[in-house]
């Protein structure tokens, strides 16, 4: 997530699916090898709702809304494998989503309704990102250094985050995703949890 400026009375929100440790230490230092001014400001992790602003009166609605959604989703697994980039559209390589992809889909579809509702900017594409407004040859060089990576864990929890007037991501409130377990796969867009 990137670090907008708050204007007026507002707050800027993002919420996100942290990358459990030893991992996000491990990518969060990488994003710092290739110059990443973001790398220190937000705990590596995937987006489910890019960065907006919203009103600090909003926020117990808001937080009631993710609270909701979470009882819908169930736990599931990720795999982050190999590396991509949204070059040239913006200036970005990321640790791919390979499973898990659709869960994280399903999941910022339900998120981004009711108080989260509104247009997006770019097409949900569920990534962690690398390297992000650096040199190309910053660039070049976490996509080529981090193609092999291979990372497994259990997405069982979303969390929301502010941004401070630092530009520092803190977590504000974690939800457990406690919904009930998912069918048999069916194809690709319906990956197993």
């Amino acid at each position: 997530m990137r670090s907008p400026v708050p204007s007026g009375s507002g707050v800027t929100i993002g919420v996100a699916i942290a990358v459990p440790e030893p991992h996000g230490s491990r990518l969060q230092e990488a994003r710092r090898r290739f110059r990443d001014p973001l790398a220190d400001l937000i705990q590596t992790h995937i987006t489910v709702l890019a960065p907006r602003q919203v009103e600090p009166a909003d926020l117990p609605g808001i937080e009631a809304h993710l609270a909701e959604v979470a009882t819908r989703h169930p736990p599931y697994r990720v795999v982050l494998a190999g590396t991509g980039t949204f070059r040239p559209l913006t200036q970005v390589v990321f640790l791919a989503v390979v499973e898990g992809a659709a869960n994280c889909e399903r999941l910022a579809r339900d998120v981004r309704r009711g108080p989260l509702g509104g247009p997006m900017a770019f097409p949900y594409h569920p990534h962690v990102t690398l390297a992000h407004d650096v040199s190309e040859q910053e660039l070049d060089a976490a996509q080529r250094e981090l193609a092999t990576e291979r990372i497994e864990f259990e997405a069982d929890a979303v969390s929301l985050y502010v941004c401070g007037a630092d530009s520092y991501w803190r977590p504000m409130r974690s939800f457990v995703l406690t919904g009930p377990a998912a069918g048999p796969a069916t194809g690709p867009a319906n990956e197993s949890a």
